[in-house]
């Protein structure tokens, strides 16, 4: 498949459940110490109704269901030649432990630089929780080095 046969294309939705011990490991791996994002009673006090996410936690939700990756198999190319380009957030609405997260990616763009030498795929991935409120969209740029 070419690259511009995928603008347009809407992935398969894609389901997660968010688990605190997940969010506790992910916000010490970002070095976060606010108790809000590790101690369930400081986000209760904080108004969450659980752990909340800690910033850029929405990607790893988008990493765990293989959503890049579906894009590189369509185009047939090695992961060794793409890289992550760029990540947008934009948050609506926090997600907390025990939500369970539903997700659709779509590609809505994509571009060439450097002469044809490397390809720019563009995708939105909306999230919705188990309510169907979105909670967050993102907007992710992969590059792949052709030739």
């Amino acid at each position: 498949m070419k690259a511009e046969e995928l603008v347009g294309k809407v992935y398969a939705p894609f389901t997660v459940d968010v688990e605190k011990g997940r969010l506790r490991l992910f916000a010490k791996a970002i070095g976060e110490s606010n108790p809000v994002y590790l101690d369930d009673d400081a986000a209760k006090k904080a108004g969450y109704a659980s752990l909340p996410a800690p910033p850029t936690f929405a990607f790893s939700i988008a990493m765990d269901a293989e959503q890049p990756f579906k894009i590189l198999e369509d185009l047939g190319v090695d992961k060794t030649r793409s890289m992550h380009g760029e990540q947008i957030f934009d948050y609506i609405e926090p997600i907390c432990a025990g939500d369970t997260i539903t997700g659709v990616q779509r590609v809505v763009e994509t571009f060439e630089k450097k002469g044809g030498a490397m390809r720019f795929i563009v995708t939105e991935t909306l999230l919705k929780n188990q309510h169907t409120r979105p909670v967050a969209n993102l907007r992710t740029v992969i590059i792949v080095r052709q030739g």
